[in-house]
């Protein structure tokens, strides 16, 4: 007699197949969508290269040793319209950092102020700041821009009725005009001096908060920062013989010559930046402060903390955690919108990127160097606030 072991329970576990498995399902969906994009991507690269060789375009990267042929008014390295367009992308990408970092740290500090304006005791003073953060929030930054250009270009007098508004130091229809120190070697010495009292900075704050920690007692970190940053590259420069030559601005012709000058365009950039920015900025602060239990505020008032104390040392370290996120979309924000530069007339990375596009007509990879640059540039900004974050994230015992 023949037993026949394939009950109900037996044909199930036959019946089950590598292909339901929900291992082969993860896999197999995961590597179908990135098939699908590989080929989308292929099929578009393909119809590219097709194009291009059909209006005698040639591809690749080759173009970038090339003489650039067009001049560049704002440069922080030397350039030249007889340099290569791979340098020409190299200044305006040092151009957009420039005004992404001036423009992230005076946004922070502008927009903390409005913040904490915005719920101020004062009336005119709150409603002021409300006002100033729903216009800017509410209109568009390009028109901002242009707003800021026209203003700083129509206003202000041409070379040679420049003002002066101080010493050496000139305002015109072509910028502002100031002095700036000739190179030395000690300056060199007194950047290593400045490094070091940043990290002497870092260690005095771990200090401080361990002591803090074990006595109760608080030290006074931000001044003795303050004096290591300053006064450490001071010495340094001190006893080096103080060498400071300056070069001074000069007219000279239409124009002033010697010295440096911020021009206009580059001026309306970054006031426009840190003026909308600093706006949504206000709202992320304000919003960070309401967090905070009101308790808190009341606790640090009954134990006799003054108002501006209660602030520092109360709500805004617990509001900073609130606040550290979104404020990573408002840097990321500021250093993409700077590329509305080129509606204005300013030499910043998309601007140049966008000329060379025009005199070479290598549009796929003026495109995708672009793409890669500001990729790569939100990427490290996102990095950095996202290790500030865990450094300021509550540690759960």
């Amino acid at each position: 007699m023949t037993v026949d072991t394939r009950g109900p329970i037996g044909a199930s576990t036959m019946e089950r197949v590598w292909w339901r498995e929900e291992r082969f399902r993860f896999w197999a969906f995961q590597i179908g969508a990135v098939a699908l994009v590989a080929a989308v991507l292929g099929y578009l690269w393909h119809n590219a290269v097709v194009n291009m060789e059909r209006q005698g375009i040639a591809s690749g990267l080759g173009f970038l040793d090339r003489e650039s042929g067009f001049e560049i008014s704002t440069t922080l390295i030397s350039y030249t319209p007889a340099n290569s367009y791979g340098r020409a992308l190299l200044v305006g990408l040092l151009n957009t950092l420039l005004v992404s970092a001036i423009g992230s740290v005076f946004t922070t500090i502008f927009g903390v102020l409005l913040g904490v304006a915005r719920l101020s005791s004062n009336w005119l003073l709150r409603q002021v700041t409300r006002w100033y953060v729903e216009v800017f929030r509410n209109t568009p930054l390009l028109l901002q821009l242009v707003v800021w250009w026209d203003l700083l270009r129509i206003s202000a007098p041409g070379p040679r009725q420049a003002l002066q508004i101080l010493p050496n130091i000139y305002v015109s229809n072509r910028g502002l005009a100031f002095p700036v120190a000739e190179w030395h070697e000690v300056y060199l010495w007194m950047f290593a001096a400045m490094l070091v009292g940043i990290l002497a900075t870092i260690w005095v704050a771990r200090w401080a908060r361990h002591r803090q920690e074990q006595t109760g007692e608080q030290f006074h970190t931000i001044l003795a920062g303050v004096g290591l940053v300053i006064l450490l590259p001071l010495a340094v420069f001190l006893v080096a013989g103080a060498p400071l030559d300056l070069d001074k601005p000069a007219l000279a012709g239409f124009n002033f010559k010697g010295g440096t000058v911020i021009s206009p365009e580059f001026a309306a950039l970054l006031f426009g930046l840190i003026a909308n920015t600093s706006a949504f900025v206000a709202e992320i602060v304000r919003s960070g402060i309401q967090a905070v239990s009101w308790g808190q505020t009341e606790a640090a008032g009954a134990l006799g903390l003054r108002q501006g104390q209660v602030l520092r040392l109360v709500v805004l370290p617990q509001a900073i955690r609130v606040i550290i996120p979104p404020m990573t979309s408002e840097y990321l924000s500021l250093t993409k919108n700077s590329s509305l530069a080129v509606a204005i007339g300013f030499a910043d990375f998309m601007s140049i990127a966008n000329t060379e596009l025009n005199q070479t007509g290598q549009a796929v990879e003026v495109i995708t160097i672009a793409m890669a640059v500001y990729l790569t540039i939100s990427l490290l900004i996102s990095a950095s606030m996202n290790v500030y974050n865990r450094y300021m994230a509550l540690v759960e015992r």
